[in-house]
């Protein structure tokens, strides 16, 4: 039997989901999410490129809540990319301490604003390749960059929250365990529309803070859930989120069981 364009397919489908279906579905998924957040932006507060790559850098296994609690003091302080070259590390660290992980971030925060200083006049450049060379600069911490303080759709952003929700939506061709960010952020580009990746990664993290938690996503309020293969797989069963989940992740078996009865 087929199913409807837009519909995800069944656990117990034979046929995997095409890439043209996938990005039909993520399609729909993007029009529900601007209904959702027609305002979603980055939620780091900043007022400059320079700002936005200090703060992302923080925000590493940190709150985007703690980061804006921090850089009010951290951005007084230090105003330009050599001030933050120049900086003491016993000083810096103890400005973003209670962002965790605080000597490697300053560590890494000074070693950026020297070769921004050093390599490209105090101004934060504005290329993937210029930005994957800075210290404590990844793919997402130059997206979110590009695309928030640039304009620039040069990929999707990857964090906690669109890993989760890519894997729940069924919109990566990953298993469940495989969380490697590179990978999934190609699965993304390849069926969202580019000039909607920047968007699309500040809705989803707001999606996934609302109402698709970690621990206890919130699928009866979810209006994903027609368009969401977990959501789908836990309304037919009648079971809870985890458990459909867990069922689903198996290689299949959950499956196969239901198929020989």
């Amino acid at each position: 039997m087929s199913t409807a364009i837009g519909k995800p397919a069944k656990a117990n489908s034979p046929k995997p989901e095409t890439t043209e279906r996938k990005r039909a579905r993520a399609i729909a998924i993007l029009k529900k999410l601007k209904s959702l957040y027609s305002d979603a932006e980055c939620a780091l507060t900043h007022d400059s490129p320079l700002q936005l790559l200090v703060a992302t850098i923080l925000s590493a296994q940190c709150t985007d809540e703690r980061v804006n609690k921090v850089t009010p003091a951290l951005f007084a302080r230090y105003k330009t990319a050599k001030d933050f070259a120049t900086a003491r590390p016993a000083e810096l660290e103890k400005l973003i301490q209670s962002t965790g992980f605080f000597r490697n971030k300053a560590k890494n925060i000074i070693g950026a604003g020297r070769v921004i200083t050093e390599k490209h006049g105090g101004i934060v450049p504005d290329t993937m390749e210029d930005l994957l060379t800075l210290p404590g600069v990844a793919r997402k911490t130059a997206n979110v960059v590009l695309g928030s303080a640039f304009g620039k759709n040069e990929g999707v952003v990857v964090d906690t929250h669109i890993g989760r929700l890519s894997h729940r939506l069924g919109l990566t061709w990953r298993s469940k365990n495989d969380k490697d960010a590179v990978k999934i952020e190609r699965d993304l580009m390849e069926i969202i529309p580019r000039d909607e990746w920047t968007y699309f990664g500040h809705a989803l993290i707001l999606h996934g803070r609302r109402i698709c938690s970690a621990r206890k996503p919130d699928c009866e309020k979810c209006t994903l859930s027609d368009l969401c293969p977990s959501a789908f797989i836990a309304k037919e069963n009648g079971s809870t989120f985890k458990k459909a989940a867990a069922k689903n992740t198996k290689t299949g078996k959950a499956s196969n069981k239901r198929s020989r009865r």
